[in-house]
């Protein structure tokens, strides 16, 4: 199971009556260049080739990449948001003051994508907003799993892989689903709608 240590271990409506028009007598309305643009620079981030836009039911979350210390990391993860991986993952284990954990298929933690990824531990700081690899014991078994600090957590410094940071949304992620006990697994979670590169959109 891929987890984190804790502090202390280190109505119906009638259906109206219309009618349906075929399809040549329809208007396809397509979403113009410039304005798909406009909706792209509506997200403030640096770059948007390491930026993802992560949706959830409460709100929109933005996570920007960082490359420079985690290359494979946010390499690995920027290929499985262009596959689709992500999109209806719950968010599992989520512990009030803690954590919120995303990324396992099976929706347990013992998941993943089949791709086992070498550690790039580095020198930041697990603070409220970092984004960092969940991983099992062995320090090269980061595979998708990925979790959002609510608050500082310097004991998992220098222990897990900092890959981004959420720069606009945190208040969003505050209101996910908290989960039970010490693992802190939740009970009908909820889930990411979706997550997409801001460069695609």
């Amino acid at each position: 199971m891929t987890d984190l240590l804790g502090k202390h271990e280190t109505k119906n409506i009638a259906k109206p009556n219309t009618q349906k028009l075929a399809d040549n007598e329809t208007k396809k309305i397509e979403m113009s260049g410039s304005r798909a643009k406009k909706i792209k620079h509506s997200y403030k981030v640096k770059d948007a080739e390491n930026a993802i836009l992560l949706q959830t039911k409460y709100g929109d979350v933005i996570i920007e990449m960082e490359p420079d210390i985690a290359p494979n990391h946010v390499a690995r993860i920027k290929e499985l948001v262009r596959q689709g991986f992500y999109n209806g993952l719950k968010f599992h284990r989520v512990i009030e003051g803690f954590m919120a954990q995303a990324g396992c298929p099976r929706g347990d933690g013992t998941g993943g994508s089949g791709k086992k990824l070498k550690a790039e531990f580095n020198r930041r700081q697990h603070k409220r907003g970092t984004v960092s690899m969940a991983r099992a014991m062995d320090p090269d078994s980061a595979d998708s799993q990925f979790f959002i600090c609510y608050a500082d957590c310097p004991w998992l410094d220098g222990q897990y892989t900092i890959w981004g940071e959420v720069t606009s949304g945190m208040e969003f992620v505050d209101m996910l689903k908290k989960g039970g006990g010490q693992s802190g697994m939740v009970s009908a979670p909820d889930e990411i709608i979706a997550m997409t590169m801001i460069a695609d959109l």
